[in-house]
């Protein structure tokens, strides 16, 4: 029996694993890895193995570096079962959408660069159709519901806490070969204790060997209540202006979280009320997969449901923006107010056209609630740039710049190693992929400290027999 990293080795980005058992083959997610243009394009677009051999794919999120590349792995020949939990199984519906309409201007854009020096046009990695086809595949699968994912090898999906629909997939494997019968984990993206929302990580039992993600495994986030008291005073300080807040955020998870957090403040009393607009169409769609799923809340954001007698994502402040002509008519209203609107890093979307009409009133507060990638806007205005570009045109920043660090949606060095280390008892090795190397090499440290006996760091396209 074998695992092949395919992505997310000693790196974040681009979640792929094969595992081949019993001479069967099936994948571990197929993320999009990001990077610089070219190397993006190119470890993106070429599979290392023929797509065809593949029999299934298990996919623990919906998340674009989890689940981006299944519209390519269709298009090179997939044509396999995707089992997914049915509310990851909504959320990809939009987020596979999304991310074809991304690579078709994407390739545009590089297409007009080419066009002018001469060179050929290059195809996008997928289009809407290939993104289409691959949603045809898609098989749900409720958490803790056991099912065969290739012959002698059974699979349950666990609560990740991650985002809505993450799962861990605990794979049961018969290793006919061999003779013996192992019990394989994979983390996927282990959220945080006593996140709005989402149900704690599950604890499973009984594992031999693990696929663990290690993105913040060499840091301490803030505790989730000091971020909302930070949300609670930069929003109470900007209504007292009456200034406008922008909230650059990224549209699955992020953006509900804020939502349900401003409106449990208004109902608490501990903020006035005032007009809140969600101005993203990824965003607003994502929110009505949240809206189908109260059942996959946790048991606090239940009970504020039952307290206030409607949706938790449905308030009379709340206004979901549809066009872009009601987003057009959010320049001209008055502050206070708070407009959550992606992307995330300030890079595409409506977020840009609300930093440019609001970024040189002082009354004005932009918000950062997430972390910024190096060469981006949001980068430059969290790095406190005097100046800006926005569609090419330069802008002083005069609005106020805020940053609160506390609202990852990854569990942090204590959580990954409280979490690893309570699966202990038949853990024989642990592989950390999905992390850099200092925070993976951080966390490998503390799992050998609490007893793991073996912890490796793979290569990409490292293959591992267990």
């Amino acid at each position: 029996m074998e695992i092949t990293f395919h992505g997310a080795a000693r790196t974040v980005t681009g979640s792929q694993h094969l595992v081949q058992a019993n001479g069967s083959k099936f994948l571990l997610d197929c993320g999009l890895f990001q990077g610089s243009r070219q190397e993006t394009y190119y470890r993106n677009q070429y599979f290392v193995y023929d797509p065809r051999t593949v029999d299934t794919l298990l996919l623990s999120h919906a998340h674009t570096d989890h689940a981006g590349n299944i519209p390519n792995l269709v298009k090179k020949g997939f044509s396999g079962p995707i089992k997914t939990t049915p509310a990851s199984r909504d959320l990809a519906n939009y987020m596979l959408l999304d991310s074809a309409r991304i690579q078709e201007n994407d390739a545009e854009y590089v297409n007009k660069k080419n066009a002018k020096r001469g060179d050929p046009p290059i195809e996008p990695l997928y289009d809407s159709k290939d993104a289409e086809e691959a949603l045809k595949l898609f098989a749900n699968v409720p958490y803790n519901t056991p099912f065969e994912v290739v012959p002698g090898v059974t699979a349950e999906y666990f609560d990740a806490g991650h985002i809505l629909g993450s799962a861990i997939t605990l794979l049961d494997i018969d290793d006919a070969k061999a003779g013996r019968k192992i019990r394989l984990a994979f983390s996927g993206d282990i959220g945080r204790n006593n996140t709005p929302i989402l149900r704690d990580p599950t604890i499973v039992s009984d594992v031999d060997y693990l696929i663990m993600e290690s993105t913040y495994g060499d840091r301490t986030h803030k505790s989730r209540d000091e971020a909302q008291d930070q949300l609670r005073r930069v929003v109470e300080e900007a209504v007292e202006r009456g200034g406008k807040i922008i909230i650059p955020s990224f549209a699955v998870g992020r953006a509900q979280e804020l939502v349900f957090s401003l409106n449990f403040m208004m109902e608490s009393g501990a903020l006035p009320r005032f007009p809140v607009y969600v101005d993203s169409p990824l965003a607003v769609n994502v929110s009505r997969v949240f809206r189908a799923y109260g059942e996959l809340y946790d048991q606090a954001a239940q009970d504020f449901a039952e307290d206030i007698q409607h949706d938790v994502f449905n308030f009379p402040e709340l206004t979901y923006v549809g066009s872009a002509d009601e987003s057009k008519t959010l320049n001209d209203k008055k502050g206070p107010m708070v407009i959550i609107s992606a992307s995330g890093m300030c890079e595409t979307g409506r977020i840009l056209h609300h930093l440019r009409n609001n970024i040189e009133n002082p009354r004005n507060t932009i918000l950062f609630v997430s972390w910024q990638a190096p060469d981006t806007l949001g980068r430059r205005l969290v790095e406190k740039a005097p100046r800006v570009k926005i569609f090419g045109e330069s802008f002083d920043v005069k609005a106020n710049v805020q940053v609160i660090n506390g609202y990852s949606a990854h569990a942090d060095q204590t959580g990954l190693v409280d979490w690893a280390l309570s699966l202990k008892g038949r853990l024989k090795k642990v592989f950390l992929v999905h992390g850099e190397p200092a925070p993976a090499e951080a966390l490998a440290a503390k799992l050998r400290e609490g007893g793991i006996p073996e912890v490796y760091y793979p290569n990409l396209h490292e293959t591992a027999s267990l």
